[in-house]
Protein backbone atom coordinates (compact mmCIF):
# COMPACT_ATOMS: atom_id res chain seq x y z
CA UNK A 1 0.00 0.00 0.00
CA UNK A 2 1.22 3.55 -0.58
CA UNK A 3 3.06 4.74 2.48
CA UNK A 4 2.02 8.39 2.35
CA UNK A 5 -0.07 9.40 5.35
CA UNK A 6 -1.36 12.72 4.12
CA UNK A 7 -4.57 14.21 5.47
CA UNK A 8 -7.62 13.70 3.24
CA UNK A 9 -7.55 16.30 0.44
CA UNK A 10 -9.88 19.28 0.71
CA UNK A 11 -10.66 18.99 -3.00
CA UNK A 12 -11.07 15.32 -3.76
CA UNK A 13 -11.03 15.82 -7.52
CA UNK A 14 -8.19 18.38 -7.58
CA UNK A 15 -10.61 21.17 -8.56
CA UNK A 16 -12.07 19.04 -11.33
CA UNK A 17 -8.71 18.11 -12.85
CA UNK A 18 -8.74 14.53 -11.54
CA UNK A 19 -12.37 13.43 -11.66
CA UNK A 20 -11.65 9.70 -11.55
CA UNK A 21 -11.01 7.24 -8.78
CA UNK A 22 -8.75 4.42 -9.91
CA UNK A 23 -7.05 2.16 -7.36
CA UNK A 24 -5.27 0.47 -10.28
CA UNK A 25 -3.39 2.60 -12.81
CA UNK A 26 -1.64 1.60 -16.03
CA UNK A 27 1.49 3.61 -16.83
CA UNK A 28 2.54 3.77 -20.49
CA UNK A 29 6.16 4.89 -20.22
CA UNK A 30 8.02 6.52 -23.13
CA UNK A 31 5.83 4.94 -25.79
CA UNK A 32 5.46 8.29 -27.57
CA UNK A 33 9.09 8.33 -28.57
CA UNK A 34 10.83 9.28 -31.81
CA UNK A 35 13.74 6.89 -31.06
CA UNK A 36 15.98 9.41 -32.78
CA UNK A 37 18.95 8.85 -30.49
CA UNK A 38 22.13 6.82 -30.69
CA UNK A 39 21.20 3.15 -30.51
CA UNK A 40 17.51 3.90 -31.02
CA UNK A 41 17.37 1.80 -34.17
CA UNK A 42 17.83 -1.31 -31.99
CA UNK A 43 14.53 -0.53 -30.27
CA UNK A 44 12.45 -0.32 -33.42
CA UNK A 45 11.77 -4.04 -33.88
CA UNK A 46 11.17 -4.99 -30.20
CA UNK A 47 9.29 -1.72 -29.68
CA UNK A 48 6.92 -2.31 -32.59
CA UNK A 49 6.36 -5.89 -31.45
CA UNK A 50 5.60 -4.64 -27.93
CA UNK A 51 3.32 -1.87 -29.23
CA UNK A 52 1.14 -4.24 -31.19
CA UNK A 53 0.48 -6.21 -28.02
CA UNK A 54 0.25 -3.22 -25.67
CA UNK A 55 -2.56 -1.65 -27.66
CA UNK A 56 -4.88 -4.47 -26.58
CA UNK A 57 -3.84 -4.13 -22.92
CA UNK A 58 -4.57 -0.41 -23.02
CA UNK A 59 -8.01 -1.16 -24.42
CA UNK A 60 -8.71 -3.72 -21.70
CA UNK A 61 -7.58 -1.28 -19.01
CA UNK A 62 -9.84 1.50 -20.29
CA UNK A 63 -12.78 -0.88 -20.63
CA UNK A 64 -12.29 -1.94 -16.99
CA UNK A 65 -12.28 1.67 -15.80
CA UNK A 66 -8.55 1.68 -15.05
CA UNK A 67 -6.87 5.06 -15.48
CA UNK A 68 -4.13 5.22 -18.10
CA UNK A 69 -1.25 7.65 -17.60
CA UNK A 70 1.28 8.36 -20.33
CA UNK A 71 4.66 9.28 -18.86
CA UNK A 72 7.05 10.64 -21.42
CA UNK A 73 10.42 12.31 -21.74
CA UNK A 74 10.17 15.95 -22.68
CA UNK A 75 11.90 16.55 -26.00
CA UNK A 76 12.54 19.92 -27.60
CA UNK A 77 14.47 21.53 -24.72
CA UNK A 78 11.29 21.80 -22.63
CA UNK A 79 9.57 23.92 -25.25
CA UNK A 80 7.19 21.18 -26.33
CA UNK A 81 4.04 19.85 -24.74
CA UNK A 82 2.70 16.30 -24.88
CA UNK A 83 0.43 16.92 -27.87
CA UNK A 84 3.31 18.42 -29.82
CA UNK A 85 5.31 15.31 -29.02
CA UNK A 86 2.53 13.10 -30.33
CA UNK A 87 2.42 15.12 -33.56
CA UNK A 88 6.19 14.95 -33.94
CA UNK A 89 6.51 11.23 -33.18
CA UNK A 90 3.76 10.28 -35.64
CA UNK A 91 5.25 12.31 -38.49
CA UNK A 92 6.60 10.73 -41.67
CA UNK A 93 10.22 9.65 -41.48
CA UNK A 94 10.40 9.48 -37.67
CA UNK A 95 12.00 6.27 -36.45
CA UNK A 96 9.47 5.63 -33.69
CA UNK A 97 6.44 6.52 -35.79
CA UNK A 98 4.79 3.09 -35.91
CA UNK A 99 5.06 2.61 -32.15
CA UNK A 100 3.51 6.00 -31.45
CA UNK A 101 0.76 5.51 -34.06
CA UNK A 102 -0.28 2.22 -32.49
CA UNK A 103 -0.35 3.64 -28.97
CA UNK A 104 -2.05 7.00 -29.35
CA UNK A 105 -3.54 8.28 -26.07
CA UNK A 106 -7.29 8.25 -25.58
CA UNK A 107 -9.21 11.41 -24.76
CA UNK A 108 -9.69 10.34 -21.13
CA UNK A 109 -6.04 9.42 -20.54
CA UNK A 110 -3.67 11.44 -18.37
CA UNK A 111 -0.07 12.39 -19.11
CA UNK A 112 2.96 13.62 -17.23
CA UNK A 113 6.23 14.82 -18.73
CA UNK A 114 9.40 13.64 -17.01
CA UNK A 115 12.97 14.99 -17.07
CA UNK A 116 14.74 11.75 -16.12
CA UNK A 117 14.27 7.99 -16.21
CA UNK A 118 11.68 7.55 -13.45
CA UNK A 119 8.10 8.66 -14.01
CA UNK A 120 8.15 9.89 -10.40
CA UNK A 121 11.26 12.08 -10.41
CA UNK A 122 10.39 15.82 -10.52
CA UNK A 123 6.89 15.19 -11.95
CA UNK A 124 3.30 15.52 -10.78
CA UNK A 125 2.81 11.74 -10.76
CA UNK A 126 2.75 11.42 -6.96
CA UNK A 127 -0.01 14.01 -6.69
CA UNK A 128 -2.02 12.49 -9.52
CA UNK A 129 -1.80 8.97 -8.08
CA UNK A 130 -2.81 10.28 -4.65
CA UNK A 131 -5.99 11.88 -6.02
CA UNK A 132 -6.78 8.78 -8.05
CA UNK A 133 -6.43 6.68 -4.88
CA UNK A 134 -3.98 4.38 -6.67
CA UNK A 135 -2.53 1.37 -4.92
CA UNK A 136 -1.41 -0.86 -7.81
CA UNK A 137 0.62 0.26 -10.81
CA UNK A 138 0.88 -1.70 -14.06
CA UNK A 139 4.10 -0.63 -15.80
CA UNK A 140 4.42 -0.89 -19.58
CA UNK A 141 6.57 0.61 -22.32
CA UNK A 142 10.24 1.46 -22.87
CA UNK A 143 12.76 0.40 -21.77
CA UNK A 144 12.73 -2.51 -19.37
CA UNK A 145 16.22 -1.87 -18.03
CA UNK A 146 15.97 1.90 -17.79
CA UNK A 147 12.74 3.84 -17.35
CA UNK A 148 10.60 0.84 -16.41
CA UNK A 149 13.11 -0.31 -13.80
CA UNK A 150 13.68 3.20 -12.42
CA UNK A 151 9.94 3.80 -12.11
CA UNK A 152 9.44 0.41 -10.46
CA UNK A 153 12.12 1.19 -7.87
CA UNK A 154 10.48 4.50 -7.02
CA UNK A 155 7.05 2.85 -6.90
CA UNK A 156 8.38 0.16 -4.58
CA UNK A 157 9.84 2.80 -2.24
CA UNK A 158 6.35 4.33 -2.08
CA UNK A 159 4.82 0.94 -1.24
CA UNK A 160 2.77 0.61 -4.40
CA UNK A 161 1.98 -2.86 -5.68
CA UNK A 162 3.86 -3.20 -8.97
CA UNK A 163 2.77 -5.36 -11.90
CA UNK A 164 4.91 -5.69 -15.03
CA UNK A 165 3.52 -7.55 -18.06
CA UNK A 166 6.73 -9.04 -19.42
CA UNK A 167 5.51 -8.94 -23.03
CA UNK A 168 4.37 -5.29 -22.85
CA UNK A 169 7.81 -3.88 -22.08
CA UNK A 170 10.91 -3.90 -24.30
CA UNK A 171 14.65 -3.26 -24.12
CA UNK A 172 17.58 -2.81 -26.48
CA UNK A 173 18.45 -6.51 -26.29
CA UNK A 174 16.84 -9.74 -25.06
CA UNK A 175 19.61 -10.10 -22.47
CA UNK A 176 18.98 -6.68 -20.93
CA UNK A 177 15.24 -7.33 -20.99
CA UNK A 178 15.47 -10.68 -19.20
CA UNK A 179 18.04 -9.43 -16.67
CA UNK A 180 15.79 -6.53 -15.75
CA UNK A 181 12.70 -8.71 -15.45
CA UNK A 182 14.60 -10.94 -13.03
CA UNK A 183 15.55 -7.90 -10.93
CA UNK A 184 11.97 -6.65 -10.92
CA UNK A 185 10.73 -10.02 -9.80
CA UNK A 186 13.44 -11.13 -7.39
CA UNK A 187 14.55 -7.86 -5.80
CA UNK A 188 11.50 -5.59 -6.02
CA UNK A 189 8.95 -8.38 -5.61
CA UNK A 190 7.02 -7.10 -8.61
CA UNK A 191 4.40 -9.32 -10.17
CA UNK A 192 6.00 -10.16 -13.52
CA UNK A 193 3.55 -12.06 -15.72
CA UNK A 194 2.37 -12.25 -19.34
CA UNK A 195 -0.29 -9.68 -20.13
CA UNK A 196 -2.78 -12.47 -20.76
CA UNK A 197 -2.67 -13.24 -17.03
CA UNK A 198 -3.55 -9.69 -15.98
CA UNK A 199 -7.14 -9.52 -14.78
CA UNK A 200 -8.01 -5.87 -14.23
CA UNK A 201 -11.24 -6.68 -12.41
CA UNK A 202 -9.33 -8.86 -9.94
CA UNK A 203 -6.64 -6.20 -9.48
CA UNK A 204 -9.30 -3.56 -8.83
CA UNK A 205 -11.08 -5.74 -6.29
CA UNK A 206 -7.84 -6.50 -4.44
CA UNK A 207 -6.79 -2.83 -4.43
CA UNK A 208 -10.17 -1.70 -3.10
CA UNK A 209 -10.05 -4.34 -0.37
CA UNK A 210 -6.57 -3.17 0.60
CA UNK A 211 -7.73 0.46 0.73
CA UNK A 212 -10.69 -0.43 2.94
CA UNK A 213 -8.45 -2.39 5.28
CA UNK A 214 -6.00 0.47 5.64
CA UNK A 215 -8.80 2.95 6.24
CA UNK A 216 -10.30 0.73 8.93
CA UNK A 217 -6.95 0.42 10.70
CA UNK A 218 -6.44 4.19 10.97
Amino acid sequence: MPSATHAPPKNKDLHGNVPDASPVVLLAIDVINDLEFEGGEALVEPGERMAGCLRDLLRRARDAGVAVIYSNDNFGRWRSDFHQQVDHCTSEGVRGREIARRLLPGKEDYFVLKPKHSAFFATALDTLLSYLGARTLVLTGLTTDSCILATAIDADMRDFNVVVPDDRVAALSPERHERSLAHLRDVLDAQVVPASQIDFDALLAAAREESEKVTAER
